[in-house]
């Protein structure tokens, strides 16, 4: 069996540990990764986690304080897996050294890496990204980078040692689904470390297509958070996650150019 082939079969097992999704070594019940800005308020932030399901949830760390004081991001996500986040930062030694602060205040290793490269498309700077990446995987980070939906742009940053990588479906923000299905798939096909889509996706039926390609998982913010009613747009992304992976996993029936009788056309009555 091939390295290419041992990767599609363990994206396509069945069972409960196949049903967790595991970076790191570290095992999670969802596969629906929620961020934590924008919403209206606080208690609409945190109802809407709670019906999505989620365990992880973005910060980003230099738009939010790190300390822990009563009804603070830090305090009111405690029961949560916070994924500290760079966002905002445009080159490797910011994105590093955020990093390295989030690691101080909050005690964890693990990083949404982001290293924008364009303030109007919000798309990444690839070279200072893979920079970042491997200056903190040789730190002792856990590394998940935000990266454009480019093959060798995944490769370089699974090479560097990142324990996920994370496409976007389409900008960040912009709602326009998976805009180059195509592409993530590539990725699937020779990542042996979890695939993450984030960015772009507006409604359920994006993200069930995401785990339909046969992504790990899915990262949304805005989706959410701008959503006229957030919680109700948290569950149907929880059900939506769960729905694509089933999906996945039973195997849809092959597309056809013709018609198809689903019953036999043999011992018709009156044939």
């Amino acid at each position: 069996m091939t390295q290419l082939e041992g990767v599609r079969r363990s994206r396509a097992a069945t069972g409960s540990e196949a049903d967790r999704l595991t970076i790191a070594g570290r095992a999670f019940t969802s596969r629906l990764l929620l961020g934590s800005a924008g919403y209206p308020n606080q208690q609409v932030m945190l109802d809407s986690l709670a019906a999505s399901g989620a365990e992880i949830v973005t910060v980003s760390v230099r738009r939010i304080s790190l300390e822990g004081y009563a009804e603070s991001m830090v305090d009111v996500l405690s029961d949560k897996f916070v994924l500290p986040n760079t966002a905002g930062c445009e080159t490797a030694r910011d994105a590093v050294l955020t990093a390295r602060l989030a690691r101080e205040a909050l005690g964890t290793s693990w990083v949404k890496l982001e290293v924008i490269g364009d303030r109007e498309t919000l798309y990444p700077d690839v070279e200072q990204l893979v920079q970042a990446a491997d200056e903190l995987v040789r730190d002792g980070f856990v590394v998940l980078p935000y990266s454009n939906e480019d093959p060798i742009t995944a490769q370089k940053l699974i090479d560097v040692g990142c324990s996920a990588v994370m496409p976007m479906g389409s900008p960040i923000g912009s709602g326009q689904g998976i805009a180059n299905p195509t592409a993530i798939e590539l990725i699937l096909n020779r990542a042996n470390v979890p695939v993450i889509v984030d960015a772009g996706l507006g409604t359920a039926s994006d993200a069930a297509q995401a785990m339909e390609l046969g992504c790990d998982a899915v990262l949304l913010n805005t989706a959410v958070s701008k959503a006229h009613d957030p919680v109700r747009m948290a569950r149907a992304m929880r059900a939506a996650v769960d729905a694509g992976r089933d999906a996945r996993l039973a195997g849809r029936i092959p597309r056809r150019a013709h018609a198809e009788p689903s019953s036999p056309q043999m011992g018709l009555i009156g044939s």
